[in-house]
């Protein structure tokens, strides 16, 4: 028994027991080495080194005239022909054939109100006119037969075969029917201006355009009482709004203090604020010799020398008064850097573009100088934001705040 006791002892070699107690690693050696790796990882990353003040800019598209504006006004484009049509007397509208937009020539038909009672009036007036047409042919019969009976008489009475009274019976007969002609082309006259007074009656329940245009707005539906006074309860005064698109102008208000700088027949680029990307060529066309008391402004307009469809009354405008024309070749826009921003490196230029708190170094390629600015033909696009002027020390992606200034 003891023998087999003595068999079941065997010694536990595990791995601490085999390992030497002079090479055990401590853990808090262990920990110190992992924070210590991730403090140089956030001290690399920038994390826990400060971060660069530096100021932030758009880069931004300009065109070339910027660099010889003179001076800006904001305004409003206005139609200089410009007109509510209405009719020249009161009546029920019975049709209307144009709409908002619809594009009408001068004389065309736009609407009608009821005209039964003057279209009766003109049958009334026809049907006099004929009847005097007619009275007109019977007296000229009677005129015809009275002077052939006075030169009868008067040669009978010549010889003496009849006596003066037959003779002035004949002369007397003949006078009235000349008279009667003469009243019944008096008749026809009279009968004829009552036509035409007529036909005018109904031409004033037919609405026509007064000019080539546009209809902007419809005032008026089937239904409506139109009257050209609009007191009437629920009347309405005009039936549509139109104006001519070739007369469009921009209208701008001008400080008195700047008036010196503008002149009529000076060049001028305008902007409006439907159409962002587009330019348009203008000219001062009037300036209109009176000033605002209470703004201390005087109204300048400026013609559109480019047409465009997309142009509409009242939209806001800006203006740009030139000192010269710009040239085919300054009507392109291009990408715009101020010098400052960018920065060389060895033989290439870079500008530092900000993408969130950090500050990432972007090589550009430059083109002329314009103006005050840089065209920049590679590497950055309008709306980018990058370092107004980069510390000397900044470097790519280095940790940055953006200051207001």
């Amino acid at each position: 028994m003891a023998q087999e006791d003595l068999s079941k002892l065997k010694i536990q070699k595990n791995a601490e027991t085999l390992r030497p107690a002079g090479r055990r690693v401590p853990l808090v050696l262990i920990a110190a080495l992992v924070v210590l790796l991730v403090l140089l990882f956030l001290y690399f990353q920038g994390t826990l080194t400060p971060a660069i003040e530096v100021e932030a800019v758009t880069v931004s598209k300009m065109y070339p005239s910027q660099a010889f504006t003179l001076l800006n006004a904001s305004g409003y484009v206005v139609a200089q022909r410009k007109a509510a049509v209405a009719a020249k007397v009161t009546g029920t509208l019975v049709w209307l054939g144009v709409q908002e937009g619809s594009v009408v020539k001068q004389g065309q038909l736009i609407a009608r109100l009821e005209n039964g009672d003057v279209t009766a009036l003109k049958n009334q007036a026809v049907a006099n006119l004929n009847v005097a047409r007619s009275n007109l042919e019977q007296a000229r019969a009677e005129l015809n037969d009275a002077t052939i009976e006075l030169n009868r008489e008067r040669t009978l009475l010549s010889k003496g075969y009849v006596a003066q009274a037959d003779y002035d019976t004949a002369e007397a007969r003949y006078k009235k029917a000349k008279a009667a002609v003469e009243g019944a082309e008096a008749a026809i006259k009279a009968a004829i201006a009552a036509l035409n007074g007529a036909d005018v009656a109904i031409e004033y329940t037919l609405i026509r355009a007064p000019f080539n245009a546009v209809v902007l707005t419809k005032d008026a539906d089937v239904g409506d009482i139109v009257t050209p006074i609009g007191a009437a309860v629920n009347a309405k005064a005009a039936v549509v709004t139109i104006a001519d698109m070739s007369s469009l102008e921009v209208e701008a208000d001008v400080s008195e203090s700047n008036l010196q700088q503008v002149k009529v027949g000076q060049p001028a680029v305008i902007q409006l604020d439907a159409l962002p990307e587009s330019r348009f060529r203008g000219e001062v066309s009037t300036v209109v010799p009176t000033a605002d008391r209470s703004k201390a402004t005087v109204l300048v307009k400026v013609r559109f020398i480019d047409k465009d469809r997309r142009i509409l009354p009242e939209m806001s405008a800006k203006v740009a008064f030139l000192s010269r024309p710009a040239g085919r070749d300054e009507q392109t826009p291009f990408t715009a850097l101020n010098p400052a921003s960018v920065v060389s490196r060895s033989d290439r230029k870079v500008v530092f573009l900000i993408r969130g708190n950090r500050a990432i170094e972007t090589p550009v390629t430059t083109g002329a100088k314009r103006g005050d600015m840089l065209e920049a033909t590679r590497g950055v696009e309008a709306g980018d934001k990058i370092v107004a002027n980069p510390p000397s020390g900044l470097k790519n992606g280095a940790k940055i705040k953006v200051v207001e200034k």
